[in-house]
C-alpha cells in the first residue's frame, strides 16, 4: 500500500497538467521607456521598409536581366530571400509591440517564430560563407568560373544551406517543445529567442544549453572559418596585383564585405556563444538588433555593390593579375 501510495504521487508530480502551464507569452520588447516608444516605432518601420524595398529590388532586378543570371547574382538573390524572411519574421511583431501596451503571443505562435527565426539565421550563416567561396573561384581561377561554379554545384549548395537551416531549427525547436513553462509568462526579449525563452522554463534546460552551445559553434564558426580562409586566398590575389587603382577596388570590395560578415558573426557569436549565466538579455537585445534588423536591411546595398567590383575584378585576365 505504502508502495503504491508512493507510485501515484510520483506520477501525480510527473504530470505535466499539474503544472501551470502557459499558454501564451508577452514580449517586453526594446525598452519599457513610454517616450521612446514613438521614435523607436517610426525608426524600425523605416528600416523595414528600406529592407523589403532592398530585397525585392534586388531579386525583381536580378530575375528579370538576364545579364544578372550568374552564380553570384544567383547566391545574393538567395541571400536577399533570406533576409527578407528573416527581418519579417521579427520586425512586424516588434512594430506592435511600440503601439500596444502589451505585445502577446501565442504558444503556438512564438515555436514558430522560434523555428523560422533559427532556420533563417542558421541559412544566412551559411550562405555568407558560400559567397565568399565564390568571391574565392572568381578573383583567384577566373578562367575556371563557370565550371567550379555551374548551376548544378551552384543549386546543391543552396539546397545545402537550407537544409542546415532547416535541421537545425528542427533540432532546437523540438528540444523547446518537450520543456514546460510554468514560471512567468514574460519574455525578456522583442521576439522569442531561445535563451530568454529557456530562462522561462521549470524543466531541465541543460540539453538544450548544450545544443545551443555546438550547434551555434558548428553554424557560425565553420562559416566564419570558410570566409576566412576564402578571403585569405583573396587578398594574396590582390596582393599580386600591380595596379593601384585595381588594388584600391579590390581592397574596398573586400573591406566591404568583411564590415557586413563582422557584424553578423559577430553578433551572433556574442549572442550564442557563451553560456546564458554569463550573457545578459538587455545585451542581448542590443546584439540581436544588428543581425535580425540592421544585417538585412545593409546586405542588398553592401552586396550589390560589391558583387560589380567584384566582378570587374574576376573580368581581368590571369596575367594581368599575376604581373
Amino acid at each position: 500500500l505504502i508502495f503504491s501510495f508512493n507510485l501515484e504521487l510520483i506520477e501525480k508530480i510527473m504530470d505535466p497538467g499539474n503544472y501551470s502551464s502557459v499558454t501564451e507569452f508577452i514580449l517586453a520588447g526594446l525598452t519599457e521607456q513610454p517616450q521612446l516608444q514613438l521614435p523607436l516605432f517610426l525608426l524600425f518601420l523605416g528600416i523595414y521598409v528600406v529592407t523589403v524595398v532592398g530585397n525585392l529590388g534586388m531579386i525583381t532586378l536580378t530575375g528579370l536581366s538576364s545579364h544578372l543570371h550568374t552564380p553570384m547574382y544567383y547566391f545574393l538573390t538567395n541571400l536577399s530571400f533570406i533576409d527578407l524572411c528573416q527581418s519579417t519574421v521579427i520586425t512586424p511583431k516588434m512594430l506592435v509591440n511600440f503601439v500596444t501596451e502589451k505585445n502577446i503571443i501565442s504558444y503556438p505562435e512564438c515555436m514558430t517564430q522560434l523555428y523560422f527565426f533559427i532556420l533563417f539565421a542558421i541559412a544566412e550563416s551559411h550562405m555568407l560563407a558560400v559567397m565568399a567561396y565564390d568571391r574565392y573561384v572568381a578573383i583567384c581561377n577566373p578562367l575556371l568560373y563557370n565550371v567550379t561554379m555551374s548551376y548544378h554545384i551552384c543549386f546543391c549548395l543552396t539546397v545545402g544551406v537550407y537544409i542546415l537551416g532547416i535541421t537545425g531549427s528542427t533540432i532546437h525547436t523540438g528540444f523547446m517543445l518537450r520543456l514546460f513553462f510554468c514560471k512567468t509568462n514574460i519574455i525578456n526579449h522583442y521576439f522569442c529567442d531561445l535563451f530568454p525563452l529557456l530562462e522561462l522554463s521549470c524543466s531541465s534546460i541543460y540539453v538544450n544549453e548544450l545544443l545551443v552551445i555546438f550547434l551555434s559553434a558548428f553554424n557560425i564558426l565553420i562559416p566564419a572559418l570558410v570566409i576566412l580562409s576564402s578571403y585569405i586566398f583573396i587578398l594574396s590575389g590582390i596582393l599580386q596585383i600591380h595596379s593601384t587603382e585595381g588594388r584600391s577596388k579590390a581592397f574596398s570590395t573586400c573591406s566591404s564585405h568583411i564590415s557586413a560578415v563582422a557584424i553578423f558573426y559577430g553578433s551572433t557569436a556574442f549572442m550564442y556563444l557563451q553560456p546564458s549565466s554569463v550573457s545578459s538579455m538587455d545585451q542581448g537585445k542590443v546584439s540581436s538588433v544588428f543581425y535580425t534588423i540592421i544585417v538585412p536591411m545593409l546586405n542588398p546595398l553592401i552586396y550589390s555593390g560589391q558583387s560589380i567590383a567584384v566582378s570587374a575584378l574576376a573580368s581581368v585576365p590571369p596575367m594581368n593579375i599575376q604581373d
